[in-house]
């Protein structure tokens, strides 16, 4: 959880810090995450609507919706990542030479104002984590590290699986089942403190007078 907050820490200092902290706090895919367009966003919500990915190939950039239905899905932003996205808001790009826009209204683009490739942000991700001495991980496992994160914090597994895009409830259980034991212990441990507390101030009102 630490090396999180390392991780992002040294990323602020940098360009892409917008992008990692989107990536590490919604658990988008990469795919989806470099396929936003500042019209996803809802200023007002403080929320994305995640409802396509990009992907490059041989026959050049192509966009495509998410690969089903739950991955269609409106995603609250927390408001550090907001504030990060308005520091890169940039125009439009114009048309390229060919009359192409391929990368119009893209958040993340290349300098060129093209659609930004992912081993670009693999590369540079790789030395960030090694700028924080932080261990060699994927780039996918932020979207892990994400889900993590909100179990840790006490998020509702619905609100989780909602939030990843996952196909099922049941999934996201499986998926993260490792994390669960420990953040339900910690939660008894809440709830007791509350009923305690609770008890203690209902005594308290019913001490007799002397």
């Amino acid at each position: 959880m630490r090396s999180a907050g390392g991780f992002l820490a040294v990323a602020r200092e940098t360009e892409w810090f917008a992008l990692y902290a989107l990536a590490l706090t919604t658990g988008m895919r990469p795919s989806e995450y470099l396929a936003l367009k500042w019209s996803d966003i809802d200023w007002q919500r403080g929320a994305a609507s995640v409802c396509r990915t990009i992907q490059h190939s041989k026959a050049g950039w192509i966009f495509d919706d998410t690969k089903r239905k739950r991955s269609r899905r409106v995603v609250k932003l927390q408001d550090f990542v907001l504030k990060a996205l308005r520091d890169v808001l940039k125009p439009q790009p114009a048309a390229d030479d060919t009359g192409c826009q391929v990368g119009h209204d893209l958040i993340f683009r290349s300098r060129t104002g093209s659609p930004m490739r992912q081993r670009y942000v693999k590369r540079e991700f790789r030395r960030l984590l090694e700028a924080a001495g932080i261990r060699s991980i994927r780039l996918y496992d932020l979207r892990h590290t994400a889900a993590t994160l909100a179990v840790a914090a006490g998020v509702s597994v619905k609100v989780i699986s909602d939030q990843l895009g996952h196909a099922s409830i049941s999934f996201t259980l499986e998926r993260y089942s490792h994390v669960l034991p420990s953040i339900q212990a910690e939660a008894a441990a809440r709830v007791e403190r509350m009923l305690m507390g609770s008890l203690s101030e209902e005594a308290s009102t019913h001490v007799p007078a002397v």
